[in-house]
């Protein structure tokens, strides 16, 4: 009642607002609601005269006098709004005792042992992840400059990677599992050795992770670039030139033995020396990068699905050498030696590659000299570089 005498002692109305349809007013401190009828706004801003003429009850304006607001017309109601209702208790609602006791009875002792297993190990994570956590150790070894190797990370990737590698051997593997086939290969190539030798990892091995990723797919962003997406074309597999399986394998394990040797030549990454020092190194995977990115690039401007050629490419790095793809992917290996400061290995990486490409490119030649004929004898004596230059 104090609320309905304040509203009629009151001669005007403030400043409202329009309700359409059927709305519910509630007063919260009162637990109340009022179901409202609709406001409908007028045109004048006059104080109402008579206060008897607004009110809770549904009642008629005089018609003679324009006000801002018709009257309020709602009804009382003692029903607690849904809105009011805690959405935190609408799972408890239909909690009951039997309802329990039938969920306990349904349990099995297998249920049991699963569950039971399932919140033992959280417990045991959650404990090991808080202890790791706190321990100084951990946050020693773990920071931007000396990151501790976490040898399970290497292991779980080399066994994911030659999974993806199973599908990719019968053509079902998408861009995500190739990724991480050369993810797999790349991180044991350039971190997995020297954070086996060192303990740690800093500098270099960081580097080259990532100059390797991106030397390497240099010709998926060329089919990216010609066709827009990155999936080989079918083609005329003789081209597919290639030495016997046991070769491919022995250079593999070369490269990787290579890589290896040169992470247990060179000193501990904290002693190698930075600056000035460095520039060369920085120089040499430029031009490795760049030698490759036109490699591919005119050898794909002159051939057909990127990899049967429709002519003999005689431009940028082939001026030079009559194998640059090959030449670069020397030089990418010899500078990962050569920034560990590991001469022996280097030179171990460039004999293996040597023997390899040397049997490589003489297949090629052969299926060249039977396309082109008289054109390429023509190019591969005026280039008779074929990996390195002034090296014939």
């Amino acid at each position: 009642m104090e609320t309905a005498s304040v509203l009629l002692q009151s001669r005007t109305i403030p400043f409202g607002f329009n309700l359409k349809c059927n709305q519910i007013v509630s007063c919260r401190q009162f637990n109340k609601q009022f179901q409202s009828k609709g406001f409908y706004s007028h045109q004048s801003l006059k104080p109402i005269q008579n206060p008897s003429s607004f009110g809770l009850l549904p009642s008629p304006l005089h018609k003679t006098r324009t006000q801002f607001f018709s009257p309020l017309k709602c009804s009382f109601s003692d029903i607690p709004s849904s809105d009011s209702q805690n959405p935190l208790l609408k799972p408890f609602k239909n909690l009951s005792f039997d309802s329990v006791k039938s969920s306990l009875s349904e349990l099995t002792p297998i249920k049991i042992v699963k569950w039971a297993t399932t919140v033992s190990l959280g417990i045991a994570a959650t404990k090991w992840t808080v202890k790791l956590a706190f321990s100084p150790f951990f946050w020693m070894y773990f920071s931007w400059s000396w990151l501790f190797w976490p040898w399970f990370v290497a292991i779980a990737l080399a066994v994911y990677g030659l999974y993806c590698f199973r599908k990719h051997s019968i053509g079902e593997a998408s861009i995500v599992e190739q990724l991480a086939i050369v993810t797999s290969v790349f991180a044991w190539l350039t971190l997995v050795p020297p954070a086996y030798f060192n303990g740690y990892l800093e500098g270099w091995p960081f580097v080259f992770f990532f100059v390797y990723h991106y030397f390497f797919f240099f010709n998926i962003s060329v089919r990216k670039r010609l066709y827009g997406d990155y999936y080989a074309r079918p083609h005329d597999p003789k081209w597919d030139v290639n030495p016997p399986k046991w070769y491919r394998l022995l250079f593999c394990v070369g490269v990787m033995v290579g890589h290896w040797l040169a992470a247990f030549e060179a000193p501990e990454l904290h002693r190698i020396p930075g600056g000035w020092s460095n520039v060369g190194v920085w120089i040499l995977i430029v031009v490795t990068l760049l030698m490759q990115y036109n490699s591919t690039l005119y050898l794909a401007k002159y051939s057909e699905k990127v990899v049967v050629p429709t002519a003999v490419v005689q431009f940028g790095p082939y001026r030079w050498v009559r194998h640059p793809v090959y030449a670069s992917t020397m030089l990418l290996f010899a500078t990962y030696c050569l920034a560990l400061r590991a001469p022996l290995s280097l030179m171990f990486v460039v004999a293996v590659c040597l023997m390899y490409y040397e049997q490589k490119a003489k297949l090629e030649e052969v299926l060249m000299v039977e396309t082109f004929g008289e054109s390429y004898l023509e190019y591969a004596s005026k280039v008779r570089c074929k990996f390195i230059p002034f090296v014939y």
